[in-house]
């Protein structure tokens, strides 16, 4: 059915395209997923996995279809990003698809409806299961950055399977300083203190072009106070073997190398001691696999679903499960970081 719209779907704009998407998921069409294989069943900073394939934040900014992806057979779902106050994000048009490399660039901007409309979201799916985590951001014109981070924590913590701090969109000027060591101590020790006694995971999202030191000082800190795992990578400003010259952040095939050699870095820095989410360029089940023999105990994916639609995730599923059997490995906590 996928390979039968996209041309129509490539045709319109790919913001109106995935509007029409995200509509869709709410009138409930989508296929359903088949339960999962058991070697994929993992944990993740104390996350119940079905499997490790995860929704990247970005495809449900508003927290409006999380129970939709998680039946199309994610493992777990990350809706945003979401800032305190609602914004409109960078003009249009803003995001450029490159079929030919299967990529995308986008300028988007943390456009979404506000912290109050995701919420009143959560709040309504509370009982349902499923982990859904919550990708958190900061709004362009705030004085303190911080404290939108610390606004978004106490008010999404008790409806959140976990929460992501993202310090590494390029689209937003001056976010990715955040990374800085000074700035990321007080940035942690804030919303480390604003979670309280509240038991929900607390991860920060890296880019993907940070140096040696930098990951050094980013895996330091993270370990140092008390976040519960890392997300690596975002998009890439590089554009490493692509002809495009528009603004923005790369994702897709184009980042996977790139945000690999990451990932194993992290792994490096960390020891193994903190989990790591990875993320970028991930299509296939093999790159899956390839991910978490590189340090990640879990993945996501996004910018692969506009290529080849939501049959995907299962074909990804299917694939990685016989990898694992495949090199003697009885579940995917075994293949972490082999």
């Amino acid at each position: 059915m996928f390979s039968a719209l996209r041309p129509l779907l490539f045709k319109l704009d790919a913001e109106t395209a995935h509007g029409l998407t995200i509509a869709a998921l709410q009138g409930g069409l989508g296929p359903r997923a088949a339960a999962d294989d058991p070697i994929l069943r993992t944990a993740v900073a104390g996350l119940d996995l079905p499997n490790p394939i995860g929704l990247a934040a970005g495809f449900d900014k508003n927290a409006q279809v999380p129970d939709a992806m998680l039946r199309l057979g994610f493992g777990f779902v990350e809706v945003g990003t979401v800032t305190p106050v609602a914004q409109a994000g960078n003009p249009r048009p803003r995001i450029f698809r490159l079929p030919e490399v299967s990529g995308v660039i986008n300028r988007l901007g943390f456009n979404n409806q506000g912290l109050e409309a995701a919420i009143v979201r959560l709040r309504a799916r509370r009982p349902r299961p499923g982990v859904v985590g919550v990708n958190l951001g900061a709004n362009k014109d705030s004085v303190d950055r911080a404290a939108d981070y610390v606004t978004g924590v106490r008010a999404a913590a008790p409806l959140a399977s976990y929460l992501t701090i993202n310090i590494s969109s390029p689209n937003t000027p001056g976010l990715r300083a955040l990374q800085d060591a000074a700035a990321l101590n007080d940035l942690i020790a804030r919303v480390v203190a604003a979670r309280g006694s509240i038991a929900v995971p607390l991860f920060v999202k890296v880019a993907p072009d940070l140096v040696a030191a930098d990951i050094d000082d980013v895996a330091r800190a993270c370990i140092d106070g008390g976040i519960d795992g890392l997300i690596v990578s975002n998009t890439t400003l590089a554009r490493d073997g692509v002809s495009s010259a528009e603004a923005g952040g790369l994702s897709g095939q184009p980042l996977f190398d790139r945000s690999t050699e990451v990932l194993r870095a992290f792994r490096t820095a960390t020891g193994g001691t903190l989990p790591l989410i990875g993320v970028g360029g991930v299509g296939t089940g093999a790159q899956a696999y390839a991910k978490l023999r590189a340090g990640a105990s879990a993945v996501q994916l996004y910018t692969a679903l506009v290529f080849e639609g939501p049959g995907l995730v299962a074909r990804i599923k299917t694939d990685l499960a016989a990898l694992l059997r495949r090199d003697g490995f009885g579940s995917v906590a075994e293949a972490v970081g082999a």
